[in-house]
């Protein structure tokens, strides 16, 4: 069900990137005029798919994992949390055409950080350690 919600999600990415290229390609005022804006949108559209897809991927090996109950979950969710919160902060921490530097909402991208690392250490640990029971 996971994986299905996931991939339903997933054109909106595409949608994203086609915004963004429509930005690009028609000079839209706002984007091409700050270079702050528009690289940190072109990175946050960027993790947003990378992330989805690393979901999709950790979602395939959860279920072999040795891991409790909250490790689980963190690993199920912690990717997804990170697609969101870390584009989130790339692109609100300069929604003004006029931004000069990220505002506060950058502070998401490290929230998103540290979920996704909890999700990658509980699927890398939680496979070792089914790796190991199952060799006894």
């Amino acid at each position: 069900m996971f994986a299905g919600i996931l991939l339903v999600v997933l054109p909106s990415v595409m949608y994203g990137g086609l915004t963004l290229l429509y930005a690009l390609t028609r000079n839209e005022p706002g984007y091409n005029d700050n270079p702050l804006r528009h690289d940190l949108w072109r990175a946050g559209h960027a993790h947003a798919g990378v992330y989805l897809v690393l979901s999709l991927v950790m979602l395939r090996y959860v279920d072999e994992a040795a891991l409790s109950p909250f490790w689980r979950w963190l690993a199920r969710a912690g990717a997804p949390i990170a697609a969101i919160l870390i584009p989130a902060a790339f692109f609100l921490s300069v929604a003004s055409p006029a931004a000069k530097e990220p505002n506060g909402m950058m502070n998401l991208a490290y929230i998103g950080a540290l979920f996704l690392a909890g999700a990658v250490l509980s699927v890398g640990v939680g496979l070792i350690r089914a790796a190991r029971r199952s060799e006894r």
